[in-house]
């Protein structure tokens, strides 16, 4: 029996045919990914603009916190 081999360029062309293929059947999968990034990057950036803030206690966080509900 011999083994069926790839090249290195059919390997990746194989790899891409089949994640375009998940992410056209499963749409939420992207849509998650993308959603989970741009959260991380805002939480990034609200980490980097607190860092020069001053603190609060986290009496005041949760009285605000209350307020939004």
């Amino acid at each position: 029996m011999t083994n069926p081999s790839l090249s290195e360029t059919q390997l990746k062309d194989l790899i891409k045919t089949a994640i375009l293929e998940i992410f056209h059947e499963r749409r939420d999968l992207l849509q998650d990914i993308i959603s989970e990034a741009l959260e991380d990057i805002a939480l990034v950036k609200a980490i980097d603009e607190g860092k020069d803030s001053e603190p609060v206690s986290r009496e005041t966080i949760f009285a605000i916190l209350e307020q939004a509900e």
